[in-house]
């Protein structure tokens, strides 16, 4: 719902982006294998205020798939984002993953701007009509067997959101 709204008040998305988000939290929450797919809810003072999925990729089996990364408009800038980002990398490494794939939109430049901070590069653009707009959709990859810069750090925020793992979509 989240997703929904934030979405809709900042690019004019409307509802069948909430429904796309939906199915993803839903197929994570039927078909959920733990060795190879996580998320992560981040909270500040018990409100939730961000997430982040890692997921096979179920037609690549070395593949992973960063999905439905959202931080809440009034979190931004306390590098919630690259700490989600982070914690998702982290997993896939650890799973065994050679390669995380991430699709996006073009609006979406603060979130852009993190993955190609991380390394992510992008392999594939391709204009749409989706969420009642028109986009660009984008491919982005990143190569795990390369080492990558991990120059982003703390910033001073004054709270630090605390990253919870789910086993479930509940809750």
């Amino acid at each position: 719902m989240a997703h929904g709204e934030v979405y809709a008040r900042e690019f004019g998305w409307d509802e069948s982006f909430e429904a796309l988000v939906a199915r993803i939290v839903a197929d994570y929450a039927a078909d959920r294998d733990p060795r190879r797919d996580a998320a992560w809810i981040a909270e500040i003072d018990g409100m939730r205020v961000g997430c982040i999925f890692c997921v096979a990729d179920p037609e690549q089996a070395r593949t992973a798939k960063l999905r439905i990364l959202l931080v809440h408009p009034d979190v931004r800038g306390h590098d919630l984002g690259r700490r989600l980002i982070s914690e998702c990398l982290a997993f896939a490494r650890g799973a065994g993953y050679e390669r995380v794939r991430l699709w996006t939109n073009h609006p979406l430049a603060a979130a852009r701007h993190l993955y190609l901070e991380r390394g992510f590069e992008l392999v594939a653009e391709e204009p749409h009509h989706s969420f009642g707009v028109d986009l660009v959709g984008q491919t982005y990859e990143l190569d795990l067997r390369v080492p990558t810069d991990t120059r982003a750090g703390e910033n001073g925020a004054r709270r630090h959101p605390r990253l919870t793992p789910r086993a479930s979509a509940s809750g």
